[in-house]
């Protein structure tokens, strides 16, 4: 389940430290919350990501006129 090719190459990158993290200490709450976080996380990259595009588009229809 676990791939590593799409990991950043850095072993101290927080990304990597986070997946690599045992998950046995931590309780249901625990894990409930880290998901939360998470599942926030992913929102906010994806608006990243939206608003990227969208400049992105904004700059070549001004550069293509």
């Amino acid at each position: 389940m676990e791939s590593d090719e799409n990991l950043p190459l850095r072993r101290d990158d927080p990304l990597a430290l986070l997946v690599r993290q045992d998950l046995d200490p931590l309780s249901v709450d625990e894990l409930a919350a880290r998901i939360g976080i998470l599942k926030s996380e992913i929102v906010r990259c994806e608006g990243k990501i939206a608003f990227a595009t969208r400049h992105r588009s904004a700059a070549d229809a001004l550069f293509r006129k």
